[in-house]
Order: C-alpha cells, then structure tokens, then sequence
C-alpha cells in the first residue's frame, strides 16, 4: 500500500501546486475536494489543508473536512487551512486591518519541527485577507511577521500546526524546507516515490488487473498516450492493441512519422486512414464547440470500428492524466470546462469496456520522467501539446482540406525554425493559426488580397497559465519571411502576445 498525503482542498489557485512540491521530494500525494476526503486508511501518513478565496467568517465558507481528522496522522493548515483549525478550536479570527499580500518576513521564529533549518527574515509569501487575532487554547506561537503575529503556530497536545503563509509558492524562499519537514521528518514517510518505483508498481498493477485479457488504446501521438502505452505494453505486451487514427487534422507528414516512431518503441499499431470522415462531417461547420464535437463523434465511430475487428477486447486504455481527475471532481463540482474532446467523452460507454488509466495519478512533467525511465525517445518526450481536436481548432472558420494544407505548411515552417534556432525546448506550446482575414499586399509588382495567418508560442507549467514567449525580433522577421515566401495564399503574419489568462492558448 502505497504510503501517501491527503491534500483537502478548500478551492485555493495554489492546490496543485503544494502536491508538485511535495512530489518534488519523492513522497505521493492526492489532492481531494473538502467534502469528498477518501476513506481513511493505514496508507495515509499526514493531511493537509489548502488555502481558499473563501475567508473563514462568511456564511458559505467551505468547513466540512475537519470533522474527517481525528488527529491520528499528523495536520497540516496553510492559510485558509490554518485560520480554519484556529477557528474550529475556539480561537478568533478577523479581517485584518492590513491586508497582507505579497512578500514578508519571519522576524520572530521559536524552536520547532516544523521550522527547522528556517532561517530568521526568511521571506515568505502572504495571500490573505483575514488573521488570527487570538490563538485556540493549547495552542502556541511558533512564528510571527512584522505585521501578523501569529505567522505559524502549534497545538501542544496533538501533532497539528498552522501556516497564515503560502510554502508551496517560489516567493516563500525556505517554503520547501518546510514542506520537507512536515513530509519526511514529522509524517515519517520514506521519500521513494520515483520514476522507477512508479514504472514497476504500474505495471504489477496492470498484470493484476488484466491478467490474459487483452487491451485496446487510440494514440495521438503526444506523451501522455505514448507514456500509458509503453507502460501497458510492459504489462501485457502483444496483447496490447493500440489505434492511430489520422484524421486529417494533424501536423505536416505526423501520421507516417508517429507510426514510426511508436514500431520503433515495439508497440502494437494499426494506422488508419480516415480524413475524408472528418473532412466530410466538418463541412461548412464553423462553430468550435460543434468542430470539437463532429471530431468526437466521428473519432469514436472510427475507433469503435477498428476495434470490433479485434477479437475477445474487455479494456480501453486511456493516457487520462492527474489534472484531468482533478478538474472532473473539483471544490465546486464537475467542472464545466473540460472540453467536448477530452479523452474520456463518450467512448467507454459506447464500447462498455473496463477502463485502464495507467498515468491518471502524474502530473505532465511527471509523466515526461517516467516516459524517461522507459527509455521513450525524446522525439516523443520533448513534443509540445497539441490539441485533441488538431487544426481544426487552428483554422478559424469552415475547414476544408486545403485551408488544411495552407496551415500544416506555415505550422511546418515555424516548428522547424523553432528546431533550427534551437528555440523548441524553451516554448512550452507552439503552433500557427489560420485567420479567417484576407489583407492587401504586394508580391512583385502585383496587389494581392490573400490571407493571414498568427504565430503563437508560449511558456507554461500545466497549461493552467501560460505566458507569451519574447522570441527575437530576427527570428520573428526571418520566420514571416520564410512563411510569406514559401506558402501560397498567405501574405501577412502576425505574432500574438497575449497571454492566459485572460486569453487561452488556443484560439478556439
């Protein structure tokens, strides 16, 4: 049983980001909603609890999660987390008459486990509204900043501490040392939650699970398929059955060169052939939404066909990463922007199949570590996202096989300068849009009135946020000209600076 922490979230933006540093020292962790906390079991070693846009006082303010303590493992309350165990406890809580927000420093710090080898002015990061005024009995100080006084704190009889300051975040200097200490040294979990601890646990798992049945999986090409594949092909070998559907919508030469790559990785695949269904039910659709969901359709007729030619099948596998799970069980309740095209719409049920989700516990980068430790090539490994519906979400307007063709040339173009220039590794996610926008200009001695077309590349964690990315001035004007050049029907190229929120990645 795989030891763990238990990350109660109250809605903090900062959730995931406490489970990735606390991976980060090689212990497994779960994030789960405040009022869905999982079964207790012997596997959980120690709980913490989240910050929350919420302040404690209001009458709608999240509170249910305590009552699941009994204080057998050791408590953890970070911000709203620890204002809500004050609380709780009988101490008192207020709006602060300084709104602290941003950088601080820990003027005061008195011996304990939890602040080991945290240094006095160490900075911190504050995120809060409200303060305790007033301690719980039991209760003491452990902390103080220059303007709230009880910065951190402990109960004398029970192994629980309060942080009013955020650890997780980078501003917070020694926050991971202190995450180390409450992880490693007062929970007593054993930091052996690697790469290769993880391979070996998910493939016995799999053998268990499978035993002689035999699973089928769509790639797409990206890592996380590619990942869950290699895993499951580890487990159960042949009788893995993995479906690559070219639908039309993919890369410049992607289809031949993904089919090559995944034979080189020995997997089992069958390519299929299928643009002219897609193009056939895109037509004249100019909707996103409705693109994403004829993509759907269309890919879970393709993929149920393919798959009924294969005999005794009674599992799907699916590339589901941790964020997905998270996003479909979140504080507020299923969240009601996963898209139309996520990899768990509509085709289990169709095909009545048992799921198996071999990566559904990594976050991305994680999942990047363990296609390493399987010696997945980093043609695989290093490639950007790319949306699951392709370039349809690209090509603004109708799609037709042609705008196709215009836009995989321009996109061909960009990501090999990006490759050329050594840019590629340092964009999280590029890719090129086509306008639904013709301008004027002038190619020779000729006027032209010919299309457009943006170049978006940006820098990002998880995708949650994203940031344009600053690429050089010549690189940008060497790139156009290339584009311009090169592709016929685009006259004009643009670059979008812009980043998320309040825009998204994709255009659409």
């Amino acid at each position: 049983m795989e030891e763990k922490i238990i990350i109660l979230d109250f809605g903090s933006q900062y959730t995931q980001l406490i489970a990735r540093k606390i991976r980060e020292l090689n212990v497994y962790c779960e994030i789960h909603p405040f009022h869905h906390a999982p079964s207790f079991d012997a596997s959980i070693k120690g709980i913490i609890l989240s910050g929350s846009p919420y302040s404690v006082r209001a009458k709608d303010a999240p509170s249910a999660g305590l009552e699941y303590i009994d204080y057998r493992v050791p408590v953890l309350g970070i911000c709203y987390g620890a204002q809500l165990m004050a609380q709780s406890f009988g101490g008192e809580v207020a709006a602060s008459e300084i709104r602290e927000y941003g950088r601080a420093m820990l003027t005061e710090i008195r011996p304990n486990i939890l602040l080991k080898d945290v240094h006095l002015n160490s900075q911190v990061w504050m995120s809060h509204a409200d303060t305790i005024l007033k301690l719980p009995e039991g209760a003491v100080k452990i902390a103080s900043t220059e303007t709230v006084e009880f910065a951190a704190f402990q109960f004398a009889q029970k192994p629980a501490w309060g942080i009013q300051f955020h650890p997780e975040v980078a501003h917070s200097l020694e926050g991971q040392t202190i995450l180390r200490n409450f992880v490693v040294d007062i929970c007593g979990i054993e930091q052996n939650w690697t790469p290769a601890h993880f391979v070996e646990s998910a493939i016995t798992d799999i053998k268990n699970k499978v035993g002689d049945g035999k699973v089928v999986m769509g790639l797409s090409g990206g890592v996380d398929s590619s990942v869950a594949a290699t895993i499951i092909d580890r487990a159960i070998g042949d009788k893995l059955y993995c479906i690559f559907v070219d639908n039309g919508l993919l890369r410049k030469n992607e289809y031949e060169e993904v089919l090559d790559s995944y034979k080189e990785l020995g997997l089992n695949v069958i390519g299929v052939d299928a643009k002219q269904k897609f193009y056939d039910a895109l037509a004249n659709i100019t909707d996103p939404e409705q693109k994403r969901k004829a993509i759907g359709r269309v890919f879970i007729e393709v993929f149920d066909e393919e798959a009924h030619k294969i005999q005794g099948v009674s599992w799907l596998g699916q590339g589901t990463i941790y964020p997905d799970v998270i996003e479909s069980v979140s504080v507020k309740g299923p969240s009601a922007t996963i898209k139309s095209h996520h990899n768990v719409g509509g085709l289990p049920e169709k095909m009545k199949m048992k799921i198996l989700e071999p990566i559904n516990t990594l976050f991305k980068d994680e999942v990047r570590s363990v296609g390493a430790e399987l010696k997945i090539p980093q043609a695989i490994l290093g490639r950007h996202p790319f949306p699951g519906p392709g370039l349809a979400i690209r090509i603004l307007g109708d799609i037709t096989p042609e705008k196709v063709r215009t836009l995989q040339e321009v996109d061909a173009i960009f990501i090999g300068e990006l490759k050329r220039n050594n840019l590629y590794n340092s964009v999280w996610q590029a890719g090129a849009i086509l306008l639904p926008v013709q301008s004027v200009g002038v190619m020779g001695d000729e006027r032209t009135y010919e299309n457009a077309v943006c170049l978006r590349a940006v820098q990002s964690t998880d995708g949650m946020t994203a940031d344009w990315v600053h690429l050089p001035y010549e690189f940008l004007a060497n790139t156009s000209n290339k584009i311009i050049n090169s592709v016929k029907g685009i006259n004009r190229v643009v670059y979008d600076i812009s980043s998320k929120p309040p825009a998204t990645i994709e255009w659409e």
